[in-house]
């Protein structure tokens, strides 16, 4: 891949993670705040798949710059989707910290946020924070 293609990857899987990230922020705010906690359960749910999907985009670009194939969006029965297994098992073999940044963001948002769906800002927060880091880490030059 040449250092141009590498940039349109970045600039493409970047922009689109970030709208997810926007979008997610969007709906956290609906959730409403009670001293530590959100009020609303099911935008707080939302705003948890929303952002964690960001992260699976910015993933993707991360391993695509790595040279990993991607399975396809419509596997056949014999292939697999991408599960979390996917990610871990590619991202071991290359990166710890980003590992270990996946599984923060996998537990805080996708398990806990999404599916759980906790109240906890502090959660949610940390969740997101660690969502931004592996973003940046396909972040392009001269993006704000």
């Amino acid at each position: 891949m040449t250092v141009q293609e590498q940039e349109h990857v970045k600039q493409k899987g970047y922009a689109e993670a970030m709208r997810y990230i926007a979008n997610a922020k969007d709906a956290l705010e609906k959730a409403g705040r009670n001293g530590m906690s959100f009020k609303d359960s099911k935008y707080v749910s939302s705003a948890s798949g929303i952002a964690y999907k960001g992260v699976l985009v910015a993933l993707d670009a991360w391993l695509q710059l790595k040279g990993i194939e991607l399975p396809k969006n419509k596997p056949s029965k014999k292939e697999r989707s991408k599960t979390i297994d996917f990610y871990r098992e590619n991202i071991a073999k290359l990166d710890k910290k980003l590992l270990h940044d996946l599984n923060m963001v996998y537990e805080a948002l996708h398990l806990y946020g999404y599916y759980d769906g906790t109240l906890l800002i502090g959660t949610i927060s940390d969740g997101f924070k660690f969502a931004k880091n592996i973003i940046n880490r396909i972040k392009p030059k001269g993006a704000l």
